[in-house]
């Protein structure tokens, strides 16, 4: 089985690639957490990038990185800033939804570059796919992954989405020694985006909820026990966002048991006939893959395939 949007799906922009001595932008929209900056600027050194760390990175207001009005601050001047080659989260935890509202879209838009992060930043992903329209990566965080030491497979893939070595046609690899479940086989083509699986859910009913016609959607998550994540794709299933899809994968899902979650999987997504792929490794998890939201991709489940359909940077 086939399955292809029913409407023509316009590319999302790729965005410049990572050049070589390039500068990367560290923000915190959600929540805070304490950098070793001298450990963080040795180790994008040692790989040939410099750090420019913004004010709200060394703030704290209670569960937030500083205040809304320090963080937006943050989010606009990292993409404006044209010495920033590349914009990377310091962590997850909350906040970014506090932002959307207030996010300068055309600034972003006008000033597209890599912007990376995951969990509660998937927030941002959703806001940028449906109001800005360009590629952002679903990838690692700085404290908690890059200074984290994490797997290898962490570093290579997100440094390899970014400096554009995976470019259209290009097969997205995953660690042999992770094994890959298919749910549902068949063949999707389709926009990827998703994320945190909860903030999916947060965001419905809003005007950053996801655009999901034509998506294959990622999803993963951490800390829910299999009824919470019940009741989350129960929520997208009754709100309708599922019978809008052409593909699922499913990323780690930290904490839940496997048997039990594919069973899930299995009875939620059998009766839409889409094929479905779990255990993708990005997320919550070690390693942690990068991931082109918004990108055109071809899932092929059966064969337990990721392949990108379109360039997602561009060299200047």
């Amino acid at each position: 089985m086939t399955v292809r949007p029913t409407h023509t799906l316009l590319p999302h922009a790729p965005v410049p690639a990572l050049p070589a001595e390039g500068v990367i932008g560290v923000i915190a929209p959600a929540g805070p957490a304490a950098l070793d900056t001298d450990k963080a600027v040795a180790w994008m050194r040692a790989r040939g990038y410099s750090l420019k760390i913004f004010p709200g990175v060394y703030e704290q207001d209670g569960y937030l990185a500083g205040s809304d009005e320090v963080r937006l601050n943050d989010l606009h001047g990292a993409f404006a800033d044209s010495e920033v080659d590349a914009i990377i989260c310091l962590r997850g935890g909350y906040g970014t939804p506090r932002l959307l509202d207030r996010i300068d879209f055309e600034l972003l838009q006008n000033h597209a570059k890599p912007f990376i992060g995951y969990s509660d930043i998937t927030a941002l992903h959703l806001a940028i796919s449906r109001h800005a329209g360009f590629v952002t990566f679903h990838g690692p965080l700085l404290n908690a992954d890059l200074l984290g030491d994490k797997q290898r497979p962490t570093e290579s893939s997100f440094f390899n989405m970014l400096r554009g070595q995976m470019k259209a046609g290009s097969v997205l690899t995953h660690p042999v020694a992770f094994a890959l479940t298919t749910i549902e086989p068949g063949i999707a083509h389709g926009r990827l985006l998703g994320g945190n699986l909860s903030m999916i859910a947060a965001t419905m009913g809003t005007p950053y909820q996801i655009d999901a016609e034509g998506v294959i959607l990622f999803i993963e998550d951490i800390n829910e026990p299999l009824y919470r994540i019940d009741r989350l794709l129960t929520h997208l299933r009754l709100a309708g966002t599922l019978g809008k899809l052409r593909g699922v994968i499913v990323g780690d899902v930290a904490g839940v048991e496997t048997v039990a979650l594919e069973r899930l999987l299995k009875q939620t997504f059998e009766p839409l006939r889409i094929p479905v792929l779990s255990g993708w490794r990005s997320g919550h998890c070690d390693p942690n893959l990068t991931l082109p939201m918004g990108a055109l991709v071809r899932l092929d489940a059966g064969g337990r395939e990721l392949v990108l359909e379109q360039d997602v940077v561009f060299r200047r």
